[in-house]
């Protein structure tokens, strides 16, 4: 029996209790939330599972050591205890990333070094020679958190965050986190039983993770690697098995619509798509949000408008007064949700909502709400049989510790017209650098040297990833050949700000 071990997911404020749902779901023990993580124990399999399958972690850490530590010193001398041969040779390379919440402990660099010098010296005292660092591509990577003198270091099994999923190709201004998009459509309780619709789509993250869910697809289907496939114990079979096994996808008999009033936005979101292999349950179109229709069909409409911080529109209330007169009056029966970040922009819908769900997108505190349109007066609603807020809404409504009593939004702005004045000199709706993406990593290289296929198909059934064909393309067709060294291409580094 293979054995178990503590493992940690961690995630954003806000998402924890989505994933311990997503984590119980998939089978594993001891689930316990945590603050932006949740801990539980599995064994190599559920260890590869999580990595795989998980919409809402951002990485995966399998803790190897819990000590306690006053000083930079108890920090060196803990960790010069492990037996890093265990872990490391001399002809690996490995990097340390710290997390620290303590008075004595200030700068995680420093922590990095001291954990990096007790165990190159362990290694120069048996053996004379030394592993190498390597920070862009490293075959072990550790991960160190101290809060106040407590102390855990952890293996980093996923290596790239996991919201790095790997479909997006090109991205607009400030595009949503595909962690923080899957949380929101876990949120909102979509049981994939309806049409989707995101009418401000920019370069179609939500549509894409929807799609992913309501297939139940894993998310790390795209990925190129993770950290635990460089590992001494990792079992290629084993994961083989985990990443051809389609026995729990499921079909969706609806449709998935974006829409956005900038084409650039529209073509990206289209790029996106395709690349993913959606192409078939998604349909991007240009249209402004004013001009929106009741939908045919029953709908859930999920959404991330401008906040007027990282991009804008030359009006941002007006905007928000629309986007209330459209929910109104054409989206009756259906339900919306909101993410945004300013009440007076909340104050614009004009509409009360039936749940306010804390978020943090990036660091700014964010309101997820949702509002349910129906056609009439609400006391003829709930007549009807009509649930305005379930039982379960109204539990994470009374929860105690949700982020703060009274959330601190910036200032109501005096006049519209200083409004529209800061926005159009600050800020520009979707603007694009295709070149690279927010944060200046270099996006997805298309010349085709970071494309090549994390897997080896036989019997010529080779595809082309990207060429957005369905997605079995390039998901089946064969066993993946781990004998042959793979080259996955010049990685990106990551600054992990979101641990």
């Amino acid at each position: 029996m293979e054995q178990k071990f503590e493992l940690i997911a961690k995630t954003f404020m806000g998402l924890e209790p989505v994933l311990a749902k997503e984590l119980t779901q998939m089978g594993a023990n001891d689930v316990e939330i945590g603050r932006r993580m949740v801990s539980f124990t599995g064994d190599k399999e559920m260890m590869y599972r999580a990595n795989f399958q998980l919409h809402t972690a951002i990485r995966i850490l399998k803790p190897i050591r819990h000590f306690r530590a006053k000083s930079a010193d108890d920090v060196y001398e803990e960790i010069k205890k492990i037996d890093w041969t265990e872990y490391l040779g001399t002809d690996k390379t490995f990097t340390v990333d710290s997390v620290v919440f303590s008075e004595e402990f200030r700068h995680s660099k420093f922590v990095s070094y001291k954990v990096k010098d007790a165990i190159v010296d362990q290694f120069r005292e048996k053996t004379g020679k030394r592993p190498n660092i390597s920070v862009a591509n490293p075959d072990i990577r550790l991960n160190m958190h101290i809060a106040e003198d407590k102390c855990t270091l952890s293996l980093d099994s996923s290596g790239e965050s996991l919201h790095r999923r790997g479909y997006r190709q090109e991205s607009v201004e400030a595009p949503l986190n595909e962690v923080l998009a899957a949380g929101m459509i876990l949120l909102s309780g979509w049981q994939a039983d309806t049409d989707f619709i995101d009418p401000m789509c920019g370069s179609g993250t939500l549509l894409i993770e929807a799609a992913l869910i309501a297939k139940n697809m894993a998310p790390g289907l795209f990925r190129k690697e993770f950290a635990f496939e460089k590992w001494p114990d990792f079992d290629a079979d084993l994961f083989d098995e985990i990443y051809n096994d389609e026995s729990q996808e499921r079909e969706f008999n609806h449709k998935i619509y974006g829409y956005d009033i900038d084409m650039k936005a529209v073509n990206t979101a289209r790029m996106n798509v395709k690349a993913a292999g959606l192409s078939d349950i998604i349909t991007v179109e240009q249209q402004d949000f004013k001009n929106f229709t009741q939908p045919a069909n029953k709908s859930i409409m999920i959404s991330n408008p401008p906040y007027g911080e990282r991009i804008s529109t030359p009006d941002l209330l007006g905007t928000y007064k629309m986007i209330g007169e459209r929910l109104k009056h054409q989206f009756k029966g259906n339900d919306a949700w909101i993410l945004s970040y300013r009440e007076e922009c909340f104050d614009q819908i004009g509409l009360k909502p039936s749940i306010k769900i804390p978020l943090y997108n990036g660091s700014l505190e964010c309101e997820f709400r949702k509002y349910q349109m129906f056609d009439g007066k609400l006391k003829d609603f709930r007549s009807e049989g009509g649930v305005v807020k379930t039982e379960e809404e109204k539990r994470q409504m009374a929860e105690k510790h949700r982020f703060k009593k009274e959330r601190e939004f910036k200032k109501r702005l005096e006049e519209k017209e200083e409004n529209e004045e800061a926005d159009i000199l600050n800020f520009t709706f979707h603007k694009h650098d295709l070149g690279r993406n927010r944060g200046g990593h270099e996006s997805f290289d298309r010349s085709g040297k970071d494309r090549k296929e994390r897997k080896e198909f036989s019997k010529g059934d080779r595809k082309e990833f990207g060429k957005g064909k369905d997605h079995k393309d390039f998901k089946r067709g064969g066993k993946r050949d781990f004998s042959k060294g793979k080259d996955f291409g010049k990685k990106r580094r990551f600054d992990d700000d979101e641990d």
